[in-house]
């Protein structure tokens, strides 16, 4: 098994950012205000992301081996992650000029103005004797003529990118007013071979599609991923011998332990919100139920439902008092929700067709699933079944996952010709999709938590 490294960020504010050690001009911590069907203010700011300088330019262990080249490297990043979520129209690096060492904390605000700039993202990075990396990243208002906010980070040449995503969320938040999400990681299903005979195995990458890497080697199909609360684990499904097994992979020590394990059917294992538990659903003599197991192993399960039919899949709320889940005993898949101790079940879907994979939000205030009305389709809902809005209109859109902010939405799409299976992203307006690629076919998505 492959380990993960995990780096230790370090705020430069108060130690190693005593290079840049003039005050902020500007203290105030709230966002623009707007609504994520109202995003015009956000995409008429003119933001200017021009190459992070340095102060030598030195060889490094980082992938664009050199620190200059490393900074243009940064400022691509950051724009990519500002202008692909939707809210933003960033200039990057290869369409502005470079910018001195000394400017990226003293900027020169009448070179920006005539170019139609309201907000200039500086920084620089450097190199020291041990290879580590120090990045700074400041938000400017160029109209103002003042600093908004500024962080910095000390990283190890392999997670350089980290500190350009970092820097993007900084950026995000202080302009929107959202929490942030570009620092984090999916968990997916990698897929190949023929349709009768697909290696299937873990997979993880950025949430930009970066660093790239296979958790299990495809000896036994994996299934169905999702991230602990704390990003420290991924729960996931194994069949091993035709046995339906639910494992945790450690992230860090790159070890598995075994949750629970039995010879009927068994799917789609869930977290709790305070990771002290799994959901899983199991068929038994016919019936599909949602069991509970403790996290850790060696518990014994508690079932949750007990109704005729099937009874799959299980998420939780944000507060962990509830459980959203789908259920074929009205006579058709649809959406139920009930309380964590499985009481108070009632369905809340009843605007035809049927529902599946629902998930709740992050926010808490809405819940993704798919509506199956011919075609499958990516739909958001309130939590009591109201207000349903499809996000995406192709064949098959299914199992979405949400981003760590409540904003962005991955999901999962069969092509119908060819049945490949890739992964994408879509925003709650339904107005911004793009595909995410990865080196197999994709499926069951899971985002995880922003990293610490």
């Amino acid at each position: 098994m492959l380990k993960a490294h995990r780096p230790q960020f370090v705020s430069l504010i108060a130690a190693a950012f005593a290079m840049a050690a003039m005050p902020a001009a500007a203290q105030d911590t709230g966002g623009l205000t707007g609504s994520v069907s109202d995003e015009s203010e956000w995409q008429d700011l003119g933001i200017a992301i021009p190459a992070f300088p340095t102060d030598r330019d030195q060889p490094t262990p980082a992938a664009p081996q050199t620190t200059s080249k490393l900074g243009v490297e940064l400022a691509r990043i950051i724009t990519a992650d500002l202008q692909n979520n939707g809210l933003f129209k960033p200039v990057g690096p290869d369409r502005l000029p470079t910018i001195a060492f000394s400017e990226a904390t003293n900027p020169q605000f009448g070179r920006w103005r005539p170019l139609g700039t309201d907000m200039l993202v500086h920084g620089y990075v450097t190199s020291a004797a041990n290879n580590q990396l120090t990045v700074g990243c400041y938000l400017y208002d160029v109209q103002l003529g003042s600093e908004l906010v500024r962080e910095g980070y000390v990283v190890a040449p392999a997670d350089w990118r980290r500190a350009a995503h970092k820097c993007a969320d900084m950026i995000y938040s202080r302009l929107s007013g959202e929490e942030p999400f570009f620092d984090s990681r999916i968990a997916y299903i990698a897929e190949t071979g023929p349709k009768g005979n697909r290696r299937k195995r873990l997979a993880i990458m950025d949430s930009d599609g970066a660093n790239h890497r296979f958790i299990t080697s495809g000896s036994s199909s994996a299934l169905t991923p999702r991230y602990s609360p704390d990003y420290s684990k991924i729960a996931y499904l194994s069949y091993s011998d035709g046995n339906p097994r639910i494992y945790v992979y450690d992230i860090q020590s790159g070890r598995q332990t075994l949750v629970t394990q039995s010879s009927n059917p068994t799917f789609a294992p869930r977290w709790s919100p305070d990771g002290r538990y799994i959901l899983y659903s199991m068929a038994i003599a016919g019936n599909t139920d949602i069991y509970r197991v403790p996290a850790g192993g060696g518990g014994s399960p508690v079932r949750l439902t007990d109704s005729p039919g099937i009874d799959i899949g299980g998420s939780y709320s944000p507060d962990g008092r509830r459980i959203v889940f789908e259920s074929d005993r009205s006579g058709s898949q649809q959406v139920y929700v009930m309380d964590a101790d499985g009481s108070n079940q009632r369905r809340i879907t009843f605007f035809g067709g049927r529902a599946a994979t629902p998930e709740w939000s992050p926010r808490g205030d809405q819940i993704a699933f798919t509506h199956i009305a011919g075609d499958l389709r990516v739909a958001v809902m309130s939590p009591s079944g109201g207000n349903m809005r499809h996000l995406t209109n192709a064949w098959q859109d299914e199992a979405p996952t949400w981003s760590p902010n409540g904003r962005i939405i991955q999901f999962f799409r069969t092509t119908k010709n060819t049945g490949e299976t890739s992964l994408w992203q879509v925003d709650l307006t339904g107005r911004h999709l793009r595909k995410l690629e990865t080196p197999e076919d994709a499926s069951d998505p899971a985002w995880g938590p922003v990293l610490p």
